[in-house]
């Protein structure tokens, strides 16, 4: 097989005599003078049909633990569990039902009034009923209590308001149970269901199915995408093979995880995108690492010992960076956030298992056939002669090298344009505002989104929007009194209710006169709990204060989640390359990738833009934690795509010291590669944003520009122009991290060459003379190389 930059030899990597292109450290040659197999090479080449087989029954045990999945996780989960709104609220729940309902049943009397006498009775028998159901509590309706906030200012509406005990997956089904008995025409009224239990329960029904036709949409495009990457339908079907099996075990880890600690159903999402976009690409790479190795006459054994040593470290590095990034989450107390960490590791760890132990067998025992089912036969043999047949192998390899080589050229050029390319197209980012999901989420003409919109544009005051204030310590009516005074003297407080008095606590309902999670009803929430209340001990809850801790909660752990991220991320790339600046190169350059993600974020799903063709609509913020989730997410495969690249380029630089040849050398083998893996994983983000629930859409798109922007920008135009820019130095590092790299680090080469001054072995291509010294051009037995010598 031809190379890009000349000839490699028979083995594809010729070198000096005493190297054979990277000094192994594995221990002597086998038969043939090839590598010997180790460790957990040996492990996978032995027993391939075992190993195989195992996995089968692995898999097979995982879809029967993983089942019901779905049914067991949660629709919430975005408020933090340790702030004074969720103390309060669970107070509020326990001492007062009725203050807290989270199912409403909206009366529709048609063209009569609500206060008609049939209507009444006829909403009374309704109440009476609702309050006998098991699991139910906390009734109240507009007829009982003649509240205006109950009832419609056309007066052709009312509510009947109850609380639905239990957690969210006993809440939903006793929803389930109850809704049928009650929704749809009843005498002279029709009853609909809303409220957060009805939202939150629509939502993951919504969810489930969405999940299923986006794995319908994307499983048949991604395995021609495929076909056409490999040619071969044999080796098209292996990556496919390998996501499935990450899901299916990812699925049971998250279903023992429910019986422990809460999951959100949305995590759901995050398993099959990125089950299937991990696994194809680690098996990418894989496939196409062992195929090189039978191209240049390896056999089988031979070939995936090779990749494994090779191919096989840079995904074991690349799974442990995505992991990284996604372990961050686990800092925030949301267990929205921590439920996609533990399915983004658990399936990243599985991805990469497979990938390292199930593909290499598999490989074993299909060698060359591999390549069966090889598509591209019909347009070989429109060519004459051998050398028109390695046409479809080279000239992607060519192409990127040559793009490589003009990218170089005009290295300040491509580095300026593009990086403030991508600065303008994040700049709509700055004018975020942060809110909360609400019904809004789901798709027009969803049942409870119609009720909630009927409430929030039929109804007086600001429903969804009330504030409560508990008040505990065993306060005397005078002591209410004066705290009720304080509290209407409050700036934007509308309307105060009660208090409402119970053994040992009450509550105040205060009503804002801003928007229900407005800046002023948050500034609000602070304002009332700065109020000074003497002896009692007072609490905020409601919509506004639940924001308003989300956003204290991620702002006070971001800072720790982002040092988690860039200080692994830095150790990792160093283990891989032995430089102190493309470490940060990487995580800056990574970051960039970012920008148009965010500002695309803001501009369509925030200000609205596109919300026609998109069908979402739009609330004017983002949710408080979907810009964390992003970040990490998107972060993680971006270093993905980085590991890949700088990989190859690191083992061409030892190979040879030729800085822009190994560059060239890099693109050339992983630019088509690394292209393709970002085309197939962001067609499996887009058939997830085709979700009908807006934050799974906003998830969605969101993660496939970005990784189609670092694919197609970054990785392409400013890795190599910033690699240009910095020359040598880019390889640069002190004597003592020199050391510490010789001795942990780890490469896709056979391993990292001998450095200056140590026993056994001449200076290697990457390494100084001296500490603080930037090498020279490489030189072997002092002459100097290019890239493909």
């Amino acid at each position: 097989m031809s190379e890009v930059n000349g000839p490699r030899g028979s083995a594809g990597r010729s070198g000096p005599p005493g190297r054979s292109g990277s000094i192994s450290r594995s221990g002597p040659s086998g038969p043939s003078g090839a590598p010997s197999v180790g460790g957990w090479t040996r492990f996978v080449t032995a027993r391939p049909r075992l190993a195989l087989l195992a996995a089968l029954v692995i898999t097979a045990l995982a879809v029967f633990a993983g089942s019901g999945v779905a049914d067991r996780m949660r629709g919430g989960g975005w408020q933090a569990p340790d702030a004074e709104s969720s103390y309060a609220t669970e107070v509020l729940e326990r001492e007062f039902p009725a203050s807290q309902p989270n199912l409403l049943l909206l009366v529709d009397s048609g063209t009569a009034s609500v206060d008609d006498p049939a209507v009444a009775a006829e909403a009374a028998r309704i109440t009476e009923r609702l309050a006998g159901e098991q699991g139910i509590s906390g009734v109240t309706s507009y007829w009982q209590t003649k509240a205006p906030g109950l009832r419609a200012e056309d007066g052709r509406e009312a509510i009947i308001a109850a609380r639905v005990g239990g957690d969210e997956t006993a809440a939903g089904r006793t929803l389930e149970r109850i809704a049928p008995a009650f929704a749809g025409e009843s005498g002279p009224v029709t009853v609909s269901v809303g409220g957060p239990v009805a939202v939150q329960h629509e939502m993951q029904e919504i969810i489930q199915e969405d999940l299923l036709r986006a794995e319908l949409i994307a499983l048949p495009v991604t395995l021609v995408l495929l076909v056409m990457v490999f040619g071969s339908a044999v080796a098209a079907m292996l990556p496919l093979l390998v996501g499935i099996v990450a899901i299916l075990g990812t699925n049971a880890v998250l279903r023992g995880l429910t019986e422990f600690t809460d999951v959100s159903v949305f995590a759901m999402n995050l398993t099959t995108a990125l089950g299937l976009g991990l696994a194809i690409d680690y098996a990418l790479f894989i496939v196409r690492r062992f195929r090189e190795e039978l191209d240049t006459g390896a056999d089988p054994r031979t070939a995936v010992g090779t990749t494994l040593r090779t191919a096989g470290r840079t995904v074991l590095f690349s799974a442990l960076t995505v992991a990284v990034s996604l372990s961050a989450m686990l800092v925030f107390p949301q267990y929205f956030l921590r439920s996609f960490a533990y399915a983004g590791i658990a399936v990243v760890l599985l991805a990469a298992a497979a990938a390292l132990i199930l593909l290499p067998a598999a490989l074993m025992l299909l060698g060359p056939r591999v390549n069966a089912l090889d598509l591209r036969r019909l347009l070989r043999r429109r060519k004459k002669g051998a050398a028109a047949a390695e046409v479809p192998l080279k000239e992607p390899g060519r192409a990127w090298a040559r793009f490589g080589g003009l990218v170089m050229r005009r290295a300040p050029v491509f580095a300026i344009v593009t990086a403030v390319g991508l600065v303008l197209l994040g700049l709509p980012f700055l004018g975020v505002k942060f809110g909360t999901a609400d019904d809004r989420q789901l798709p027009v003409g969803a049942e409870s989104r119609v009720v909630q919109e009927h409430i929030r544009d039929g109804f007086p005051g600001s429903p969804g929007g009330g504030l409560a204030m508990l008040v505990e310590g065993g306060g005397t009516p005078a002591a209410y009194e004066a705290l009720k005074g304080r509290i209407e003297q409050v700036p934007g407080v509308q309307r105060v209710d009660g208090p409402v008095t119970g053994d040992s606590a009450a509550y105040f309902s205060v009503l804002p006169e801003g928007e229900a999670v407005g800046e002023e009803t948050q500034q609000l929430v602070r304002d009332l709990r700065a109020i000074p209340a003497d002896s009692l001990d007072t609490s905020v809850t409601g919509t506004a204060a639940v924001l308003v801790d989300s956003k204290d909660a991620i702002a006070d752990r971001l800072p720790w989640a982002i040092g988690i991220i860039v200080v692994v991320t830095l150790l990792l790339v160093f283990l891989l390359t032995g430089s102190v600046l493309i470490p940060i190169q990487a995580v800056a350059l990574n970051a960039l990738s970012l920008t148009a993600m965010f500002g695309a974020v803001v501009w369509v799903f925030q200000d609205g833009n596109l919300s026609g063709v998109l069908a979402f609509t739009s609330t004017g913020d983002i949710e408080t934690t979907l810009p964390v989730l992003m970040f990490c997410v998107a972060f993680g495969l971006s270093m993905d795509y980085g590991v890949f690249l700088l990989s190859r380029i690191k083992e061409e630089y030892d190979r040879t010291g030729d800085h822009e040849g190994s560059i060239t050398f890099g693109l050339a083998r992983t630019g088509g590669l690394i292209t393709a893996a970002a085309v197939i994983l962001a067609v499996v983000m887009v058939a997830i944003g085709t979700s009908r629930v807006t934050n799974t859409k906003m998830l969605g798109l969101g993660i496939a520009l970005a990784v189609l922007m670092d694919a197609m920008v970054v990785r392409s135009l400013l890795v190599p122009a910033v690699m240009k820019l910095t020359g040598r130095a880019t390889w640069w590092a002190p004597k003592p991290l020199r050391a510490f790299h010789q001795k942990f680090g780890l490469s896709e080469g056979e391993s990292a060459p001998v450095g200056p001054g140590t026993k056994g072995g001449p200076s290697g291509p990457g390494a100084p003379a001296a500490d603080g010294e930037i090498p020279e051009a490489g030189t072997r037995d002092g002459e100097k190389v290019t890239a493909g010598a």
